[in-house]
């Protein structure tokens, strides 16, 4: 899941929003034999697909880092999947240039010498291979002033640097995983509970060198030592979040200007996120004046290819003569991080839209129908660079953003799915169950979602919050003016140990949440396509302007 900033509603709104209840105006037509079926074969341990749909997307397939062969492999798989299903014009479309594919084959380091140590490191994506085994000794860089890092011109070359001050690694009294009581919630999408600063700061050094201009940048490009390491913003015992390398560049040119690691002519040093236990050990030997010397290596392969990335698409054809042509959309982004199978970011969301798409296929082979409107699936790929796969579908078919630039605003164009759409809902939170959803300012969808809220009978899932969140592919549709969201889920232990880090395995995916996510959203598919009208929308905003954005994720 993408970072993006965070901005929220006042809490009272929410609040006031969530008091609400039944004082709804909205009565929205539910399909009783529609939610009956769908919960029989949705929350059913032995109907249910989702864990096996799961198991093929991480265990087989994972990871799937944009542009990778297992990311191709996946998106295929996935095709096949669905026409096995029934659905229609199960395809994948290409989108791009984006850039080389990268595998990560093998890697080790070590700590030589008198006291050898094996130390828990792991290469960051799109990293140079090393042809082999490099040693060299540690420079430690982080407290060292601008004039001690000018006395080290010429002195880097065959040296490991280390950028980052060390992390407290905190000891656990309390589990990380809970299912969070109605007030827990509340604060939640009030943005009043926040995890504490120092555990999800990111790296100041790691900011400074690579997002701005600075002597140390400028150093790191001409001097290129053997390779850079760092701790990570988060992570103990072990657990490791680590995501893509920065390519060298000229301190001083504009970010927009600046190479991407995946770049075909991109510079890009090898680079380690340690653990931060072994991180601070190596920072305590260096500042005790030891001598530290570290070998590693790193085995990569590069895929030079087009630079052209699949997403995943695909629907249940509208049969109303009327607004069969009209359609809600349930998507995911099917993209992960290299370091473990990308289970809970984001095979967990990807596998849930795929079983509810299988169980709307089963509902209407069984019952013999169609829904009125086509209710469509997309797995986009990218997101984890920047909702590019999204983005790209939505720029495409949807509508183009209005932009400012030199010669003025650029007034947005619409496609002829922009009037037809009538929603889109996303998951991208982890493996826990869906607790309710969040509006993105849609006050108007506010009755309708929790009429169906309440329809489904989950007494725990009945939250509807004006809040916006952010960081996943629903912001590309909402940035055009379509309704789009994302669901509150419970969020189990996704951010402190497997949201893009080495423990994002398919063991800690909940069957029983997924079995419910899939089931809601099949049946908020179903009841949107079944509406008379389409969802209402935000008043739009002015061209050019950005959407509303949220933090829940990174």
């Amino acid at each position: 899941m993408f970072r993006s900033r965070p901005l929220r509603a006042p809490s009272f709104l929410c609040a006031a929003l969530l008091a609400l209840g039944s004082a709804s105006t909205a009565q929205e037509k539910i399909d009783e034999e529609a939610l009956k079926f769908l919960r029989e074969h949705g929350l059913s341990a032995e109907k249910s697909q989702v864990m096996e749909t799961l198991s093929w997307l991480t265990d087989v397939h994972g990871p799937r880092l944009t542009a990778s062969p297992n990311l191709e492999r996946a998106c295929q798989w996935t095709v096949e999947q669905l026409k096995s299903w029934g659905l229609a014009d199960a395809r994948t479309e290409s989108w791009g240039p984006f850039g080389r594919g990268w595998r990560l084959d093998a890697y080790s380091m070590r700590v030589t010498g008198e006291n050898p140590w094996v130390v828990h490191a792991i290469p960051k994506a799109w990293t140079h291979a090393t042809d082999g085994k490099k040693k060299g000794e540690v420079l430690y860089l982080a407290k060292m002033t601008p004039e001690q890092l000018a006395a080290l011109e010429g002195k880097l070359g065959d040296k490991i640097v280390m950028l980052d001050e060390p992390r407290p690694a905190n000891e656990i009294f309390e589990a990380r995983s809970k299912r969070w009581t109605p007030e827990e919630l509340l604060e939640q999408v009030n943005g009043r509970a926040r995890v504490p600063e120092d555990a999800v700061r990111p790296s100041r050094d790691v900011q400074r060198t690579f997002g701005r201009g600075n002597e140390l940048m400028r150093l790191l490009s001409k001097e290129r030592p053997l390779a850079i390491l760092d701790r990570g913003f988060k992570g103990d015992y072990g657990t490791i979040f680590v995501q893509g390398a920065n390519a060298l560049a000229d301190a001083d040119a504009p970010r927009d200007q600046r190479p991407r690691p995946y770049d075909k002519n991109a510079t890009v040093l090898p680079q380690f996120t340690l653990a931060v236990e072994h991180y601070n050990r190596l920072a305590r030997l260096a500042e005790k004046g030891q001598k530290i010397e570290i070998e590693f290596e790193i085995a990569a392969s590069w895929f030079e290819h087009d630079g052209m990335v699949p997403n995943v698409l695909a629907s249940i054809p509208g049969n109303d003569p009327q607004i069969g042509a009209e359609m809600v959309m349930i998507g995911a982004h099917i993209d992960s991080w290299h370091s473990a199978t990308g289970t809970t970011d984001n095979g967990c969301g990807s596998a849930v839209m795929l079983e509810a798409m299988r169980l709307l296929a089963a509902m209407c082979k069984e019952r013999g129908i169609q829904p009125r409107r086509t209710i469509a699936i997309g797995l986009w790929s990218g997101e984890e660079q920047g909702l590019l796969g999204s983005r790209a579908f939505v720029e495409k078919h949807v509508a183009t953003r209005g932009r400012r630039g030199e010669e003025g605003t650029a007034e947005p164009v619409r496609h002829p799915l922009h009037a037809k759409l009538s929603g889109y809902y996303n998951l991208d939170n982890g493996t826990g169950k869906i607790r309710g959803i969040y509006l993105q300012q849609n006050e108007a969808c506010g009755p309708i979602f929790r009429d169906w809220l309440r329809a489904f009978g989950d007494p725990e899932a009945l939250t509807v919050t004006i809040n916006n969140t952010g960081g996943t592919d629903h912001q590309s549709f909402d940035g055009v003016g379509i309704p789009g969201f994302q669901f509150v889920q419970d969020s189990v232990s996704y951010s402190p140990q497997t949201h893009h880090s080495n423990m994002d395995l398919w063991d800690h995916a909940l069957a029983d949440d997924l079995r419910q996510a899939a089931t809601m959203i099949a049946h908020f598919a179903w009841h949107t396509a079944q509406r008379d009208g389409l969802l209402p929308r935000k008043p739009e905003r002015p061209a050019g302007s950005e959407p509303e954005r949220g933090g829940r994720r990174g």
